[in-house]
């Protein structure tokens, strides 16, 4: 049986081209790599000559598939290093320090008492790390900004006072100056260039470090901390606050591990000195890395300015630990009273938000963290004063905007103070909260601090208090918003959640802006269809189809 074969015309309008084509780069098969940057975030070519020790240093990681493969060492010398050394060797090592086991237990142990040394160890609060990203991608700004520093090159000359009324200041504020080179000034910066330089000083610090240069190091981070008291670019300052930090991070960094290289001892039974355990006393510390700690800490005591003062002993705290072991309370106190004496109140907070951040690392103790709360709450009604409303005018941002200045730095100190705290200190601070003149900076800080079961359980009188509270700088409809994301996660008692979407309605149905009203009934729809049924959702739909039609405001939506 033979098949009679025919052409079929093909319409070539109609044919799909099934496989998209696009512009490619690099060849397919290339190695490719990662480049992974510490949370420091500096460049990894500006940063390629230091040391590990170094904060900003990068990494890259190959993924050409047969380096994963193979991965450098064969599978005999693995199931080698798997089943571990032999037999004598062990039996050497039990002889000359006890068994295995018990020295798996010591180190258990130490490790458990490191997890309970500090309060970030019991992982109550999230990290400030996880923050970091978040705030520099929020607060920027496209202004001009300036930086005064004498470790990079360019800028204009910052000259001296010629006036006789002046030359006695200048004289003092010589002994704080840098003999590495004059201080210049770098105007008409972009944020961009901004950053730049600021990796561009954390290099120097870095390098200064690495060539034995430990007094320009000290330098470095104190011009640093002199740029905290910056505030010509308002918006920005949160920003400026992760970065310039960062910084005196490192510095702390690298001083305290100095000091771990220098404070070797011997141990009991051994004739070798051998480096400190994770565990130290200051009794272990010889009495040479005390003294170079000590003369550390006489050198920033030496420091005029009140603020750089503060932020590079803030920076080294954790080398108290080679002095005593039991006096961080008394220090972190005597810090937090210092602060007082900073008069911007932007300043003050993020000054109080560095030190809860360092003083979380190196004690369990608490205390610290309600002194700062206190001293905020007394200062509270400073931040919206006369003054600074003229400031705001100036610096040509909304009032909204500046108050959202203070949530990262408030938002840490108070989850700081909930750590541990009982439901009745957390409602003696929601009550204080609740009785200052125009609250609404604090309230919003509470709920994104606060736990959410806490908030849940007392969700009416939440409501009661937005519904009545005076919200300068806030809008009513961001903290009702706030509060039904919450309540849709944790919901109230079953006895109050009527009470609790009825009373929250009736505020948000007498929003008059739109856009304020529908963001607000995004989130509440939720809580309503969680909770409730077909009657209540069809309702909460037929007020918002009232809203939005009246003069097409959908439209404007």
């Amino acid at each position: 049986m033979s098949a009679e074969w025919r052409c079929v015309r093909r319409n070539q309008d109609e044919c799909r081209r099934y496989l998209d084509q696009f512009k490619v780069f690099d060849h397919p098969l290339k190695q490719s790599s990662i480049t992974v940057l510490e949370s420091k975030g500096t460049r990894a070519k500006a940063l390629a000559s230091l040391s590990e020790s170094t904060s900003g240093a990068s990494s890259t990681i190959s993924l050409d598939p047969l380096s994963l493969a193979l991965d450098g060492s064969d599978p005999l010398s693995a199931f080698a290093a798997r089943q571990g050394s032999d037999p004598l060797s062990q039996m050497a090592a039990e002889f000359d320090g006890g068994s295995p086991v018990a020295k798996s237990g010591a180190s258990a142990s130490q490790k458990k008492s490191r997890e309970v040394s500090c309060l970030l160890d019991m992982e109550l609060i999230e990290p400030w790390g996880a923050r970091r990203g978040a705030i520099l991608n929020k607060y920027t700004t496209n202004e001009k900004l300036s930086i005064v520093t004498s470790f990079l090159n360019g800028g204009e000359t910052i000259k001296s006072q010629t006036t006789m009324s002046e030359k006695v200041k200048y004289r003092l504020e010589q002994l704080d100056e840098f003999e590495e080179g004059t201080v210049r000034q770098m105007l008409d910066l972009s944020q961009q260039e901004y950053v730049v330089k600021i990796e561009q000083l954390n290099h120097e610090l870095g390098q200064a470090w690495n060539t034995d240069q430990r007094v320009k190091a000290l330098k470095i981070a104190i011009q640093c901390s002199k740029l905290l008291a910056d505030t010509s670019v308002i918006q920005f300052y949160p920003s400026k606050f992760v970065l310039i930090t960062d910084i005196l991070e490192n510095f702390g960094k690298l001083v305290y591990e100095r000091l771990l290289v220098k404070g070797e001892y011997v141990r009991p039974g051994s004739k070798h000195p051998g480096p400190l355990p994770d565990n130290f006393t200051p009794d272990m510390v010889p009495e040479s890395a005390r003294e170079t700690c000590q003369n550390w800490f006489y050198k920033i005591a030496s420091i005029r300015e009140l603020l750089p003062r503060l932020y590079v002993e803030m920076a080294i705290l954790k080398s108290y630990r080679f002095l005593t072991a039991n006096e961080f309370s008394t220090i972190l106190m005597r810090l937090t009273r210092m602060i007082r004496g900073i008069g911007d109140p932007l300043v003050a907070v993020y000054a109080r938000c560095y030190l809860c951040r360092v003083g979380m690392a190196i004690t369990t103790d608490r205390e610290y963290f309600k002194e700062n709360l206190n001293d905020i709450l007394d200062i509270y009604h400073t931040i919206l004063n006369g003054g600074i409303r003229a400031e705001i005018a100036k610096h040509r941002i909304t009032l909204n905007g500046y108050v959202s200045l203070f949530l990262p730095g408030l938002d840490w100190i108070m989850q700081g103070v909930t750590i541990l705290s009982t439901d009745a200190q957390l409602d003696d601070i929601l009550k204080r909260c609740r009785e200052k003149k125009h609250p609404a900076l604090l309230m919003q800080s509470i709920m994104q601090s606060f736990r959410s079961d806490f908030i849940a359980l007392r969700a009416v009188h939440f409501v009661e208090v937005l519904s009545t509270i005076s919200v300068e700088g806030f809008s009513r409809g961001q903290l009702l918003r706030m509060l039904g994301s919450i309540l849709t996660h944790t919901a109230p008692p079953s006895e109050q959640r009527g009470a609790v979407l009825n009373a929250a309605w009736r505020v948000i149905s007498s929003m008059g802006n739109v856009e304020e009203y529908i963001q607000c009934a995004e989130m509440w729809a939720q809580y309503t269809s969680q909770h409730f049924g077909l009657r209540e959702v069809n309702a909460l739909m037929g007020d918002i189809l009232y809203h939005m039609t009246p003069n097409r405001s959908y439209e404007r939506h």
